[in-house]
């Protein structure tokens, strides 16, 4: 049986200034794919064994991941991307997540 996308996954923290940046796009994420969505805040124990951590194994907020089916978690997105004017780019973001779950095989 084929895997496919469980929930998307955002760990976050209120006062970060891209908080609400990843909640539109977790929001838009959820919606168009039909997808349950779960925030966690500030689990940095969550992201060190299923996110992107640094060269000291140190993890960050936000970052966006999906779980699959299967139970596996994958981080699709850990960075905001950012446009010509330096503000965030949502559109861009949009589409590195597509990409991403293209890639993963999570979605045609």
């Amino acid at each position: 049986m084929p895997t496919s996308i469980k929930k998307f996954i955002l760990v976050t923290a209120d006062h970060h200034p891209h908080h609400r940046h990843f909640i539109k796009l977790l929001d838009r994420l959820a919606s168009e794919l039909n997808v349950d969505k779960e925030i966690r805040m500030e689990d940095y124990l969550f992201l060190i064994e299923h996110g992107e951590t640094d060269e000291f194994g140190m993890a960050w907020v936000p970052q966006l991941l999906v779980e699959d089916t299967s139970g596996n978690i994958k981080p699709i997105l850990t960075r905001m991307p950012f446009d010509a004017r330096l503000k965030p780019d949502l559109e861009e973001a949009y589409r590195q997540c597509i990409s991403k779950l293209k890639e993963l095989g999570l979605i045609k």
